[in-house]
């Protein structure tokens, strides 16, 4: 794991340190890089894959005191990140609230990004996204120590597989998902940093809706994948973005939850790949 000192605080990165295209992976609330783990597998080869973990709720390295931990302020990370490893023409690629990041990425400042793909994600007026979503918001609401013990029943398979928390979100990751709550459990100050961040990124519900508009100005090459038994993100949501990108192709995940890169990596590194070649890259 690199770690890379920013303006919000130290991040911790995964970089496949291979040649080919640069493919930046952006993970969603309470989870890391590893939610990229089978794409990485498989890209790497070819491609050379970076995955920052954000400080979405599962990482390991609090934040500065007053960093913005709102959906802007992580895209702004983002951006930052970007800059400081001096990375060039990226492929950008999001999946759950990490393909919320990349819109905003895309809408405010996308210099550095050549191609973007956006996998089953928050969009328009789904913030917070199904009940998955809305179960977080509420948790967000509690003190940082009854949200620690609200955390608490995720230890439980059954609860993780509720529809409460992951259960609607992937069909097949429940040992990755168990690995990501552990900082929650283990760190009191990642406790009350994680309410913090899960109030600001859900203070603006309209915030997805009003970026959208600013997607037709990225004028690039853009790939929309949404899963095809996705309970939380609607598919017409996926097929409106695709129309909002002027050059944007959309494509249908069979047999997957919204968390694409756990249900189907390979099949998803392979759209990738694609999308990479089709522009001769």
């Amino acid at each position: 794991m690199n770690e890379i000192e920013l303006s919000a605080g130290t991040v911790q990165y995964v970089d496949s340190g291979t040649d080919g295209p640069v493919v930046v992976l952006l993970h969603g609330l309470l989870m890391d890089a590893s939610l990229w783990d089978g794409v990485i597998a498989d890209l790497s080869a070819d491609h050379r894959c970076i995955a920052p973990t954000l400080p979405f709720g599962a990482h390991r390295r609090p934040m500065n005191a007053g960093a913005d931990l709102s959906l802007r302020g992580i895209a702004e990370l983002v951006v930052e990140f970007l800059d400081r490893l001096d990375l060039q023409d990226v492929v950008l690629v999001g999946n759950d609230t990490g393909g919320a990041v990349v819109q905003l990425v895309l809408g405010a400042d996308p210099k550095r990004v050549a191609q973007a793909v956006l996998a089953s994600c928050e969009a328009f007026d789904n913030l917070p996204p199904g009940l998955t979503g809305r179960v977080l918001a509420f948790s967000g609401r509690l003190s940082p120590r009854l949200f620690g013990a609200f955390m608490q029943q995720l230890r439980l398979k059954a609860v993780r597989r509720s529809p409460l928390a992951f259960g609607t979100l992937t069909k097949r990751g429940d040992a990755t998902t168990a690995r990501w709550i552990r900082p929650l459990l283990e760190q009191p100050e990642l406790r009350a940093e994680t309410v913090r961040m899960l109030r600001a990124v859900f203070a603006d519900p309209e915030l997805l809706t009003e970026a959208a508009e600013g997607l037709r100005r990225f004028d690039r090459p853009a790939l929309i994948v949404w899963a095809a038994d996705d309970r939380v993100m609607p598919t017409d949501h996926g097929r409106r973005l695709a129309e909002l990108l002027p050059q944007a192709k959309f494509v249908e995940m069979a047999d997957s939850y919204t968390l694409i890169p756990l249900d189907q990596p390979s099949e998803f590194a392979g759209l990738i790949r694609a999308l990479c070649a089709s522009a001769g890259r």
